[in-house]
């Protein structure tokens, strides 16, 4: 691999069509597309500025490197990335890829990020202000996350999150076969109008959660007191550890938990309004 080290790029398309390059120490500096329809690139140590700087590129490592704000937009189009110990401050990342693993990275900017990606890794990722992250993805695989950002994961398909707090109203909407293992989940209206959705060990909290679900699992999971009008429209199976604040008109299937403040079946009720609850008092 040619290799090319401290030094600066600037302008529109410095080096484009580039194949088997290495940089390291490099800053990419105002302009766009720096690194546009290249393949197998590495780099190591850089600072990008421009914007738009990794589109439509297929094999490419960064590692320790460092996307200002103005890179915003910076890796779109693309595919089989790795990415490791890197500080993105740019919004808007990560849009229309596949095959990405992400390990040490910070996002504190992460607004419309991760939008249509398939086939992704997240190890020991932080993000925040991610309002709409991942919406319209599938095949996730998280691990040690952290997030705060609204409206996060909706529509996504075959997700796996284990050892995560996310902070996120509306979250989970429209989702299909996802799991979530030993994570904290805050925020209101939780994986509503979801399928398959799958809770455990998990500590959920927020109003209205968990409504107008299909085939929903829960295992060994605490809800908050302010989880109030639980349920309402979904079917499910859930063994919950401690009170549920309230429950209103779930459809079908069985909710076990400790105690119950309130469940609430009116008149509303869908069919076939044969929900068991179950309580140990």
């Amino acid at each position: 691999m040619e290799t090319i080290k401290d030094t600066e790029f600037g302008g529109e398309r410095p080096l484009f069509a580039s194949h088997n390059l290495t940089l390291e120490n490099v800053t990419i500096h105002a302009g766009e597309s720096a690194l546009k329809e290249c393949s197998n690139i590495h780099a190591v140590n850089c600072r990008f500025e421009g914007k738009y700087p990794f589109w439509h590129v297929d094999g490419f490592v960064i590692k320790n490197c460092l996307f200002t704000e103005g890179a915003r937009a910076a890796l779109w189009y693309s595919s089989n990335l790795e990415m490791s110990d890197t500080q993105v401050d740019a919004p808007k990342m990560f849009r229309e890829m596949k095959h990405l693993k992400l390990t040490n990275v910070r996002i504190p900017d992460a607004q419309e990020t991760m939008w249509h990606v398939s086939d992704v890794v997240l190890r020991n990722v932080e993000v925040a202000h991610a309002d709409y992250l991942f919406m319209h993805s599938s095949d996730i695989d998280i691990d040690n996350y952290r997030q705060q950002g609204n409206y996060s994961f909706q529509y996504c398909t075959n997700v796996v999150i284990r050892n995560a707090e996310i902070d996120s109203k509306d979250a989970f909407w429209m989702t299909d076969n996802v799991t979530l293992i030993d994570c904290k989940l805050t925020g209101e209206y939780l994986g509503w109008h979801s399928k398959n959705l799958h809770l455990v060990r998990c500590q959920i909290s927020g109003t209205q959660p968990l409504c107008y679900c299909e085939g929903l699992v829960m295992e060994d999971c605490e809800m908050a007191a302010d989880c109030d009008l639980a349920f309402e429209e979904s079917s499910l199976q859930a063994k919950i550890k401690g009170n549920i604040t309230s429950v209103k008109n779930p459809t079908t299937g069985r909710i076990e938990a400790d105690s119950i403040d309130e469940i609430i079946i009116d008149k509303n009720v869908k069919a076939p309004a044969d929900c068991q609850i179950i309580t140990a008092e």
